[in-house]
């Protein structure tokens, strides 16, 4: 991730946590707050996604970006039970994307 790039998400982090200090909080702002935080603060970004799969349990984007804060906070095994669950998920709503995306992340998952 580029200078550029850091800046931005650091910039877009901030605002969306204004936001969640006024009280606007929902599954899609932070589901933005953990991608947002995902490289500068893993810890804060799997907080956010839990958060995100909470509000919203039917969003498969929510489970696919927890499995990959899981990855960066270095929990793996959270990782591999957000993809798993966000399979069935993403297949009752017909997310075929998110379907092959999280089957991939799954493959490359090291054994137990």
């Amino acid at each position: 991730m580029s200078i550029a790039d850091r800046t931005s998400s650091t910039a877009l982090a901030e605002r969306l946590l204004a936001q969640l200090a006024q009280g606007q909080d929902g599954p899609l702002l932070r589901l933005g707050l953990a991608k947002a935080l995902l490289v500068s603060d893993p810890a804060a970004a799997l907080a956010h996604a839990r958060a995100a799969v909470a509000q919203d349990p039917e969003l498969s984007a929510a489970w696919k970006l927890l499995g990959r804060a899981a990855i960066s906070a270095g929990e793996p095994e959270t990782a591999r039970a957000a993809w798993t669950h966000g399979l069935a998920v993403a297949r009752q709503r017909g997310d075929l994307q998110a379907v092959r995306e999280m089957e991939v992340f799954l493959r490359r998952l090291p054994a137990d």
